[in-house]
């Protein structure tokens, strides 16, 4: 460990130097040989650190990303070249090129923070010993090694004898139960953030070796913080909890706001999306633009949850625009007008005529001019009316004398020639 300390001592002056800067700010509020200023230093150092990897964060993301995306064809070119190793590395290498992705960026923020991981832990190992390092004179040196943490010492370790504890000013239980809850926290927040990205972030149409390397990762990343962080300082140990912490929000952070293509958590993003634009009527923010316009740009490559984005969209009358805008549809508003404008005739249609009486109809039908009086129906009762005689004659149009019988005799047709009677036999 001395080795690889003194390969990054060029960079423990400056992470000294940030620590006494911090520990002056906390030492005035809380007091400078307090656990609290010196630990809030440590909390404040990471917390800076990781403000500065922001851009290789955000690298890694798109990284890993596009490496998600690569899945399909670097498995096609290891099924294809399987037996020949040397073409597949070349394949492979050219496949890289073509789409610019690195397979070490997703390692970039790890790889940037070592060097500040080790030039504290050699701070801290300074402390512990009694050594001065970088910027840290000997009456820091001196209120470092009184400052405890819930009664551990900075400097302490889990597998520190008692003497060296007792030479700290702690108790070896003290320290003992204060690191074994720290890496306990440690190695949960390492196991959530990488559980949170295999459950909720990764492409679950694709089945490829890389979701199964970071599903062991899942479980080995733990298992080696557990295994190392026994031999760390309290003060190191607060670090990376903190570091942790840290990852573990930045991750829910993008997870949430920009999630993996044909992932869970993509699925969530556009339901809430489709909440939030059917309400405003439009994309406000840049980023949902951004994720509307990739959508739009695939076309018919659309996974489930994209599709089901879009239909919900044009379903309610909105459409998604090229340019990541989402607006109202002229022709889907059109056709909702033709749509409501058809039911309207068809109720009308359905709808049937007043039924009316039969005084209605007769006094609602018109005397034509010119119309016989005999073809229109009269409301008068039949006994009411002349049995016989001239009137009735030429009321009925029959002739005088025939009894003004209007109906035939039995036996005989009402209308048209009668036939004859036969005659009787006698």
């Amino acid at each position: 460990m001395d080795t690889i300390a003194s390969l990054f001592s060029f960079i423990t002056t400056p992470v000294s130097w940030v620590i006494v800067q911090f520990h002056t700010v906390y030492g005035a509020i809380f007091g400078p040989d307090t656990g609290w200023a010196w630990g809030l230093s440590i909390v404040s150092l990471v917390i800076l650190i990781r403000i500065c990897l922001i851009p290789l964060f955000v690298k890694q993301i798109k990284s890993t990303r596009a490496m998600q995306t690569l899945q399909p064809e670097m498995k096609k070119i290891q099924e294809r070249y399987k037996n020949d190793k040397q073409r597949q590395s070349e394949e492979m290498m050219k496949l890289y090129k073509e789409t610019g992705t690195n397979p070490l960026s997703s390692c970039l923020p790890i790889l940037a923070q070592s060097p500040f991981f080790f030039a504290l832990y050699h701070v801290l190992n300074g402390i512990a010993t009694g050594d001065k390092i970088g910027v840290i004179n000997e009456q820091l040196l001196e209120s470092a090694r009184k400052a405890h943490i819930f009664g551990a010492p900075l400097a302490a370790k889990f597998t520190d004898g008692s003497a060296k504890v007792e030479a700290l000013g702690a108790s070896l239980t003290d320290v003992r139960v204060v690191t074994a809850i720290m890496i306990v926290l440690m190695s949960a927040s390492q196991f959530f953030t990488q559980r949170q990205l295999m459950t909720k972030n990764v492409d679950t149409t694709v089945k490829t070796p890389f979701m199964q390397q970071q599903k062991m990762l899942m479980y080995v990343f733990p298992v080696m913080f557990a295994v190392f962080g026994i031999n760390f300082p309290v003060g190191v140990l607060v670090y990376w909890l903190t570091t942790n912490v840290w990852t573990m929000g930045q991750q829910m952070y993008v997870i949430r706001n920009n999630p993996t293509p044909g992932s869970k958590a993509q699925a969530a993003y556009l339901d809430r999306l489709y909440k939030h634009v059917t309400h405003n009527g439009k994309t406000r923010r840049r980023s949902e633009k951004a994720i509307v316009k990739a959508i739009v740009a695939k076309g018919r490559d659309r996974n489930d949850a994209e599709r089901k984005f879009i239909n919900a969209l044009t379903k309610v009358g909105f459409a998604a625009q090229a340019d990541g805008n989402v607006v109202k549809s002229e022709a889907q508003a059109a056709a909702q007008a033709e749509d409501g404008a058809s039911a309207s005739a068809a109720a009308a249609k359905r709808q049937q005529p007043k039924r009316q009486s039969k005084s209605q109809r007769q006094s609602a039908t018109p005397k034509a001019a010119g119309e016989p009086t005999s073809l229109i129906k009269s409301d008068e009762p039949e006994d009411a009316k002349p049995s016989g005689g001239a009137g009735a004659a030429k009321q009925t149009g029959a002739k005088p004398g025939s009894g003004g019988r209007s109906k035939a005799q039995s036996g005989q047709r009402k209308g048209g020639p009668q036939r004859p009677k036969s005659p009787s036999k006698k």
